[in-house]
């Protein structure tokens, strides 16, 4: 039996904020306001990268089908775990009713932690070690007031359960290309992120994302021509089709995953978000082609090739479209406070 998706889920607020109500604040050029995304998402005050990783885990226990006993591991990747010392896994393992028989642990490499979480889950059920893995990308993300990130960082989650049997989505195979990239930083203590600018986008995303996924073709034998579907980490836009347009893949290919317009940048939850998309309507025999990107710097790229049974498995009311098609507005003073941006106040 092959590895491969028994279950997804994901996961996004409710809540959304319009760049035209941030560039109001710090009086952002109206021409470079175009050039950004016209709104993201915001966590409510009472959500957190632990409360949406639940939300996304409990979806995909409700497709897989199975009791969440039989996880044998939880992976929790994100850069905004609520707490330093003290494991979002195992609050989440906790939650969905996985504990205690299983193990458990925190995942940090910017966006594509979630996406390594999977690579682990695959390994360790190839092993024969375990029946069930689940790995979720989750993050609340962070923005320096009146940065660039302030537009587009957003918050969501993303959850796989991997295994052997009922498998919609066959894993083919996988792979990694990681280099030692400073692009962007957050230090301990920091509040806030830093980033080099335009350093983050040619040698950082685009020569990973590109070489993963070439990589990954021709470990494989295949060629862009051979998959349906592809979906890259989304921190906006343009980078995404600007590195499709780069690998020869057709616009339409990449359309089905791409949500960060509708969003935002989810970080570790990006790719998986855009993927699960996919996932809610693609037909038995697609073939998939997934990115991740994580700044520091690094990429995972995976081939899937969906199955019969997820036509039986997915349903409407679990779907993405669903999830996000009913937005709730702030504005940008609502938007601090909810991100608990103002100091000195308690929360």
């Amino acid at each position: 039996m092959s590895v491969g998706i028994v279950g997804y889920g994901a996961y996004v607020p409710q809540w959304r904020i319009k760049s035209a109500n941030i560039a109001k604040i710090w009086g952002s050029d109206p021409e470079r306001l175009k050039t950004l995304l016209e709104e993201k998402s915001v966590p409510g005050q009472d959500e957190d990268t632990a409360t949406m990783a639940v939300e996304a885990s409990m979806r995909a226990l409700a497709i897989a089908g199975i009791d969440p006993k039989l996880i044998g591991a939880v992976y929790v990747g994100s850069e905004s775990h609520p707490y330093i010392v003290k494991p979002t896994a195992s609050i989440v393992a906790e939650a969905i009713g996985a504990t205690p028989e299983l193990t458990a642990a925190d995942l940090e490499f910017a966006c594509k932690a979630g996406t390594a979480g999977i690579q682990i889950c695959m390994g360790m059920i190839e092993s024969g070690r375990m029946r069930y893995g689940l790995a979720i990308g989750s993050d609340t993300a962070q923005g320096r007031p009146g940065d660039e990130l302030e537009y587009t960082a957003a918050a969501g989650a993303g959850a796989y359960i991997i295994g052997k049997e009922n498998v919609i989505a066959k894993i083919e195979d996988t792979y990694s290309f990681t280099t030692d990239t400073p692009d962007f930083w957050r230090r301990e203590g920091e509040d806030f992120p830093r980033h080099s600018g335009r350093f983050t986008g040619e040698p950082a995303y685009f020569r990973h994302v590109i070489s993963s996924t070439n990589g990954l073709l021709k470990k494989i034998g295949k060629t862009v021509d051979d998959f349906d579907h592809f979906v890259f980490h989304q921190p906006n836009m343009k980078f995404p089709l600007a590195a499709a347009k780069v690998l020869g893949i057709p616009k339409e290919k990449m359309m089905t995953g791409m949500l960060v317009s509708q969003i935002g940048n989810t970080y570790s939850a990006s790719t998986l978000i855009g993927l699960a998309r996919i996932l809610d309507t693609a037909n038995p025999g697609d073939r998939i082609l997934a990115t991740s990107f994580g700044s520091g710097a690094g990429s995972d790229s995976f081939s899937l090739v969906v199955r019969d049974p997820i036509k039986k498995r997915r349903n409407k009311e679990n779907s993405i479209d669903e999830m996000i098609k009913n937005p709730k507005y702030v504005d940008y003073a609502e938007y601090v406070k909810f991100r608990r941006k103002i100091k000195g106040v308690n929360s």
